[in-house]
């Protein structure tokens, strides 16, 4: 075992999880570890508790308590470099593949598989599954940002860590654009808007947290909220019942969207959490469910993502086709993909 170690970060490391800047200094150590050691406070940042997913900046320190010594070379070499991926999940995952360069791979991904793994999502997540997206390269792919678990649509990942930096900080800088399409229950009034509740956790509700909005005017006096933006726009509707909006997060705070349009009374179909049928809406009292054949699973998908790429600067957008029970709602409700602008909010369009 090594002893309590603290290490700077630098300048060409910052930016990154936190979980990998460790297992690029420890490989042999396995990411339950990882999160084990960040839950019971013993990796520290600065000092201060932080998660797996934390991401650490130049010229912080980290706290690393004593960590188990490899062992034998031969044995680490043979081991893989991520976990071992069963022949079906390989083909999924790889069927997933949107777009790929030598830098980035764009996943559509499908709805109910987590980006990572955590409390109560089991193993099975996007980021054990990299392995099998390694395509040649001797370093799996790595996750630049996330959807939630039922959430389906465009995930990218970098290919290198110097991509994986570069896309990072396009996220922060929010130079990137994503419109989201989701069903929701009845019709936004106004048509066209701009959601600026805050939103502070709220405890935990059907295995994970749950976030509560706040009125703008009590952001600043309710401790642990943070603004929140989302511009939201109706595309088609069936009736009074229910609508297919296009949403944009300018901010990217957890569970944002389903939170936000629940909050003006409008939870996005299939929504258990934000939308159950005891909830208060628009949508004449039956939550977030529209019956029939239509599905109950989350009706949230990250329809496009545009981005400027790392290395060849040119601006580029992916579109991800709509995952199977969202489709069949929007055929069951005369809903057409081609009616619709790709940028509902584009002045031009």
């Amino acid at each position: 075992m090594s002893g309590v170690q603290t290490i700077r970060v630098t300048e060409e490391d910052g930016e990154q999880r936190l979980d990998r800047w460790l297992r690029k200094r420890f490989p042999h150590v396995s990411q339950v570890a990882i999160e084990k050691l960040c839950r019971t406070g013993q990796l520290r940042v600065d000092g201060g508790r932080v998660k797996g997913a934390t991401r650490v900046q130049p010229g912080q320190e980290v706290r690393i308590p004593p960590m188990p010594e490899p062992g034998p070379a031969r044995e680490r070499s043979e081991r893989p470099l991520g976990p071992q991926v069963n022949q079906a999940d390989e083909q999924m995952i790889q069927k997933a593949v949107l777009w790929k360069d030598e830098h980035i791979i764009a996943l559509n991904k499908p709805p109910g598989l987590p980006s990572q793994g955590g409390s109560g999502l089991g193993g099975r997540h996007v980021d054990g599954l990299t392995t099998a997206l390694m395509f040649g390269y001797k370093e799996r792919p790595k996750l630049v940002h996330r959807l939630d678990k039922d959430t389906s649509g465009i995930l990218l990942l970098a290919r290198t860590d110097r991509i994986a930096r570069a896309l990072s900080e396009a996220f922060r800088l929010r130079s990137t654009r994503k419109i989201y399409w989701a069903a929701v229950a009845g019709v936004p009034h106004p048509r066209m808007g701009t959601i600026r509740y805050g939103l502070v956790k709220g405890g935990h509700r059907g295995g994970d947290e749950k976030m509560i909005a706040v009125h703008p005017r009590d952001i600043d006096k309710t401790e642990g909220a943070k603004r929140a933006t989302t511009d939201y726009a109706v595309l088609d509707a069936l009736g009074t019942r229910a609508s297919w909006c296009a949403l944009v997060p300018i901010t990217g705070r957890t569970h944002q969207l389903r939170a936000h349009m629940a909050e003006l009374g409008h939870p996005i179909v299939g929504d258990g959490k934000y939308g159950g049928s005891g909830q208060e809406n628009l949508g004449d009292g039956w939550g977030a469910q529209l019956g029939g054949e239509i599905s109950k699973k989350l009706h949230l998908h990250a329809r496009s993502l545009t981005f400027d790429h790392p290395i060849t600067k040119k601006r580029i957008t992916l579109t991800a086709p709509l995952p199977e029970h969202m489709s069949r709602t929007w055929n069951s409700l005369g809903w057409h993909e081609n009616d619709v602008p790709a940028d509902p909010f584009a002045e031009d369009e």
